[in-house]
């Protein structure tokens, strides 16, 4: 599956989103991931769409998520950024060419289609049960903690 780089990005603005206690405006989170602001703007509206941050207004505005960690998914965050559309998507290449089968003999889905739908499920199922909250737990573990500690107090200032 090839997902585009907004995902990756969408990904950490929510993990920073979840414990960072208060609203951490767009240019904050561009330039706490070095990236473009316009870029990671566009990924955070995506994510606004899709109900999973929202943007408070005011002095000391910025984004936050609109539930608990533990009740956002990798796959939320995914389809917010791509869209929800398969990954594969069958164009009947059986019914071309001279051998072409004909389009009532073909009531059940190829073996090529059935096999690629298989991973999608598998894949979107794997990314439904990993949290933003754990991966907040990993982080957490697998990051030095003057590192974490440093983070929480940029983000602060």
């Amino acid at each position: 599956m090839k997902m585009s780089g907004g995902v990756e990005w969408g990904l950490h603005c929510c993990v920073v989103l979840s414990g960072a206690g208060a609203p951490v405006t767009a240019a904050k989170l561009a330039e706490l991931h070095d990236v473009s602001q316009s870029y990671l703007a566009k990924q955070l509206q995506l994510l606004s769409r899709a109900g999973l941050v929202r943007s408070a207004l005011g002095q000391s505005g910025g984004y936050v998520l609109t539930r608990a960690a533990t009740e956002i998914t990798v796959l939320d965050v995914v389809e917010a950024i791509d869209g929800v559309q398969p990954a594969f998507r069958c164009t009947e290449v059986r019914q071309r060419g001279p051998m072409a089968v004909p389009a009532e003999r073909c009531d059940t889905p190829c073996p090529i289609a059935r096999t690629m739908d298989s991973a999608d499920r598998v894949w979107r199922e794997s990314l439904r049960r990993v949290t933003i909250a754990d991966l907040v737990d990993d982080v957490n573990r697998t990051t030095p903690p003057e590192t974490l500690a440093g983070a929480r107090e940029w983000l602060r200032a």
